[in-house]
């Protein structure tokens, strides 16, 4: 389990039970083989090549639904670890000036190496507490507000913006719509659309509605191995179409979210890989594939003209949804 971050405390997905199984067997056999002085180690590597092969197979074969659970894994690296591991000299920016600090959004000055940049992401929870705090990364219209102000003061010094999408969806709740959340994401969609420096896209997790296309309008767009990006949740989905909660995976199968699907529909720009077995087996690794992926599309963009670059930003954006009708 690279850097201890995967399935600590029981916590895995159905479909990893057989990797838990054989590594909880090598956990065994070391600590049992130290404790003892015996040497186990032919079994020990050869619990490790058919730990290898397990995961080869599992995670090469994943579901559409499976990949939404990693996309939800408990240990996956939220932004808070980009901003940690990515960003340095980190100055955050807080409220919208109209009504109060939204905790689903987290935006702020920051630097990516030695470039200056405005960096803009859905903020999640590693407990109930923490997400309670930030809606479980379900921004209200505030937090798109707060989005727009950090986007307008990037323009103005002229930095790159970053986001890091992540996020189920916009809130849902009453006070979301009688603060104008659909306005709030229209708004922002628009200025993103217009702003005249460079505009880089991550989905890192879910990539859920409106909620994420609010801070996701840029000239690239980048999606993580196992990240989704979908107009509704499977679950939701699922509910209208088939009545029930239970057909998640037809649901998933039928809105085309995983970042393959999404990349062939040329709305992803790229698939950053992520570790074997998910990026929350190795958050250091993740966040460095990343960072190369980001620094390399930066310099492309910062190359181009500006009257360019938006113009094939409208072109792109315009581009989501096409559809040919037959006369058959």
């Amino acid at each position: 389990m690279a850097n201890g971050q995967s399935n600590s405390n029981g916590v895995y997905l159905d479909f990893e039970r057989p990797i838990i199984d054989i590594e909880k067997k090598i956990a065994e056999l070391e600590e049992y083989s130290a404790r003892r002085g015996i040497d186990f180690s032919n079994e020990i590597n050869q619990l490790k090549g058919s730990l290898e092969g397990a995961m080869t197979e599992i995670f090469a074969n994943l579901t559409s639904w499976q990949r939404v659970q990693m996309a939800r894994h408990p240990h996956r690296p939220l932004t808070s670890h980009y901003l940690n591991l990515l960003i340095h000299d980190f100055l955050p920016i807080q409220g919208d000036r109209i009504f109060h600090e939204d905790g689903a959004i987290v935006c702020g000055f920051g630097k990516l190496e030695e470039r200056k940049v405005m960096v803009i992401g859905h903020r999640k929870g590693r407990n109930p507490q923490e997400n309670i705090k930030c809606q479980y990364g379900s921004a209200h219209p505030e937090g798109y507000r707060k989005a727009m102000r950090a986007m307008r003061m990037a323009e103005k010094f002229k930095l790159p913006i970053l986001t890091f999408i992540d996020t189920p969806g916009a809130y849902p709740g009453i006070g979301a719509e009688e603060r104008g959340i659909a306005l709030a994401i229209a708004e922002s969609i628009k200025l993103m659309s217009s702003l005249r420096v460079p505009i880089i896209c991550t989905v890192i997790g879910e990539g859920g509605s409106g909620g994420a296309i609010g801070i996701g309008v840029g000239d690239v767009l980048l999606m993580l191995q196992n990240a989704y990006y979908s107009v509704i949740l499977p679950e939701g989905c699922s509910a209208i179409l088939w009545k029930d909660g239970g057909s998640n995976q037809e649901a998933s199968e039928a809105l085309k979210l995983t970042a393959k699907d999404v990349e062939r529909f040329g709305i992803c720009d790229e698939i950053v890989p992520e570790p074997i077995g998910g990026a929350h087996r190795d958050h250091k690794q993740t966040v460095q594939t990343l960072k190369d992926a980001i620094v390399r599309r930066l310099v492309e963009l910062e190359d181009k003209p500006l009257d360019e670059l938006l113009e094939a930003r409208y072109e792109k954006l315009r581009s989501i949804g096409e559809f040919s009708e037959s006369s058959k």
